[in-house]
């Protein structure tokens, strides 16, 4: 039987650590806004299976998007402090090993989408092509965030097609939506490695919007939060007060965050960017509880 030597840690270890599993928050950021998507889609709770089929995908998904993404800016990653000890760039994990892993978690997910129905299981493949490319727009994309947040955003019509069927407007506007709530801390997260990033010849929003960056997140948190309110308008209107303390509690998290990025140190960025989470469960609660 083999044996891993004293001090080197154990393979699972290793797999842990490239799907980032110590590290929730890169996927509660997908969770909250596909299932808040999936109770407008149903007009409220919308079962267990689909509850399971979705919180289980996304943590499937996001952790072989991990897996993509690290073979992808392996080259990069090796001059970047904060991410020069991941398992591909420190090559404790080869390429080949670490695309069979996301392989195999991209395969778990996609049976989980096998037990909805025809129009999600078509939908799917084009979420797979989106986490696929997001890695490489860093290096042609200006603003590779915006791409993110497409991916990032994808379980919104994927929600909408396993309800109803069909992905209607309101599905496409609500992606929209979540993608300047993308922006915002995806840049907050960019603005951490700024300047490693500058030195290497990476492509972030941080970089192109420099000293704008502040400002520019302020207005994406306000716009992600004003239409996300005028899209589900219609039907919180029987429990105002219910969604207007959740935009309460979401902006006072934004002028939160605002203060923390406001002297640009890492430390105060990286801290708004890993908190993200907490401001997406703050929509996704009020979503759930005005259609209740």
């Amino acid at each position: 039987m083999a044996t891993v030597p004293m001090g080197q840690p154990s393979r699972l270890a290793l797999y842990l650590d490239l799907i980032r599993w110590n590290r929730p928050a890169g996927w509660l950021l997908l969770l909250w806004p596909t299932l808040a998507a999936l109770w407008v889609a149903a007009g409220g709770f919308p079962g267990w299976h689909l509850l399971a089929v979705f919180t289980l995908g996304t943590i499937l998904m996001r952790s072989a998007g991990c897996c993509i993404n690290d073979v992808a800016d392996r080259d990069f990653d090796r001059h970047v402090k904060r991410t020069a000890q991941r398992p591909v760039t420190s090559g404790r994990i080869g390429v080949r090993e670490a695309l069979a892993v996301g392989a195999v978690l991209a395969l778990a997910a996609f049976c989980l989408v096998l037990t909805t129905n025809t129009v999600t299981v078509l939908w799917s493949f084009a979420a797979l092509a989106v986490t696929l490319v997001y890695p490489y727009a860093k290096r042609f994309v200006s603003m590779p965030q915006a791409v993110l947040g497409v991916a990032f955003s994808f379980g919104i019509p994927m929600a909408f097609a396993a309800v109803q069927q069909q992905v209607p407007p309101l599905a496409w506007g609500l992606l929209v939506a979540n993608l300047f709530w993308v922006l915002a801390y995806d840049t907050e997260y960019a603005m951490v490695d700024r300047d490693d990033d500058l030195r290497i010849g990476m492509k972030t929003s941080a970089i192109t919007l420099g000293r704008a960056d502040v400002p520019a997140i302020a207005a994406f948190y306000l716009v992600w939060l004003a239409a996300w309110t005028a899209l589900i308008g219609s039907q919180v209107q029987a429990r105002p007060l219910v969604w207007g303390l959740t935009l309460l509690v979401a902006l006072a998290q934004v002028g939160w965050h605002v203060r923390l990025i406001a002297d640009r140190s890492r430390d105060g960025c990286f801290r708004a960017f890993r908190t993200n989470h907490w401001l997406g469960f703050t929509v996704f609660a009020g979503t759930a509880l005005v259609l209740a």
